[in-house]
């Protein structure tokens, strides 16, 4: 049985003249297009030279559409490709080009709904510039020099962090290889590209809202502790209420999941009336949705028992049973805007660091409610 490829069996290529410049000679006799493929044969830029019977060169020219190569054979080389199946390998290319096209993504926890939906912002913008995104990291804890060492493996030409700390030696790492990194939602502790939803503008506006619906206990359910954005929202809040002549909140313990905010909401459920806050603010929306199902789960009924607001504006919190009071961040306008950083450092121009804040929007639903007296 012949060694070669299925594809190679079953299409053939007669050139009468070798050379480039007489290959317009050359027939093109195909079988029929849907003959099955076997794994292991995918066709390359050296196997379709072998059919066509010219340099591996002349096709890699012709299948840019070189106009050093005639018309008819770049024709006839682009039949042949598209009959065996090829597709240039993005890899290889960079290595000639010094661009791979490649963009790294660092995500946080997949119990956050908010990064499923940051991925899939993140995933439209690449495309729309042309670009091809690789997950590095999905999960809490800050980015090891391992992930830090696949940039620089797989070639990738900038990184966007949408959690997450950058390690010092990992942040050298990149800048010692020229890989531009940009950081998602959150403010970096030291010199860097961020963009970032304005927390603590959102943490204001919430508390704002509660102030002006009659609430003096709110509490907090706190994010992580080692991210910024959890601390800049938490901060934010209890310094307007106290600014408002209202003791500081009580802060519960959270994290970054739903079964964390429920404990919250279990906790909070557990006090007696006098003690329990009469609104809670969960730092994400995932910990306010956990903490709406343990006040239901104790009898409690929201908002006409205590009311609820969460941050980030996922879309399960818009939906039923939730339809959830909170602050939405610009996800589509803050993605944009981190690959438009990106991608004036992966140019090669020295520019400074730059951190932009986008403002979110409130957004009013049925968890809040207005204690205030008419009129």
């Amino acid at each position: 049985m012949s060694a070669k490829p299925y594809f190679e069996r079953h299409l053939e290529i007669k050139v009468k003249e070798l050379e480039p410049d007489h290959a317009d000679d050359c027939t093109l006799k195909r079988k029929p297009r849907d003959f099955p493929r076997v794994s292991g044969a995918r066709p390359t830029v050296s196997s379709l030279a072998r059919l066509a019977g010219v340099a591996s060169s002349t096709v890699s020219r012709a299948l840019k559409g070189d106009e050093r190569i005639s018309p008819a054979v770049r024709r006839r080389i682009a039949a042949l490709a598209a009959e065996a199946g090829y597709t240039p390998n993005a890899l290889a290319r960079g290595l000639v080009g010094g661009r791979s096209g490649l963009v790294g993504l660092v995500l946080g926890p997949v119990s956050n709904p908010i990064y499923a939906e940051m991925m899939q912002e993140a995933v439209t913008e690449a495309e729309r510039r042309g670009l091809r995104l690789m997950l590095l990291h999905a999960g809490p804890g800050p980015i090891e020099d391992s992930t830090a060492a696949a940039l620089l493996q797989y070639r990738m030409d900038g990184c966007l962090i949408t959690s997450a700390g950058l390690s010092s030696r990992a942040a050298a790492i990149c800048a010692a290889n020229d890989v531009p990194v940009v950081m998602l939602n959150r403010v970096p502790k030291l010199h860097a590209v961020a963009v970032s939803c304005d927390n603590r503008a959102g943490g204001e506006a919430l508390a704002l809202h509660l102030l002006e619906t009659g609430h003096r206990r709110p509490a907090i359910i706190m994010g992580n502790a080692d991210t910024s954005t959890s601390l800049e929202r938490a901060e934010a809040f209890a310094t307007a209420l106290v600014e408002a002549g209202l003791e500081p909140p009580r802060r519960f313990p959270g994290g970054a999941s739903h079964a964390a905010g429920f404990a919250a909401g279990q906790a909070i459920a557990g006090l007696p009336a006098r003690e329990r806050p009469d609104a809670i603010f969960g730092c994400a929306d995932i910990l306010a949705m956990g903490a709406m199902d343990a006040l239901r789960e104790a009898g409690l009924r929201v908002p006409e028992d205590i009311s609820v607001v969460g941050f980030d504006g996922i879309a399960a919190a818009a939906a039923a049973p939730y339809r959830m009071t909170t602050l939405s961040v610009p996800l589509s306008a803050m993605i944009a805007r981190g690959f438009g950083l990106l991608a004036e450092r992966m140019s090669g121009i020295p520019l400074p660091d730059e951190v932009v804040l986008l403002r979110g929007t409130l957004q009013r639903r049925g968890t809040v409610r207005d204690t205030q007296p008419p009129g």
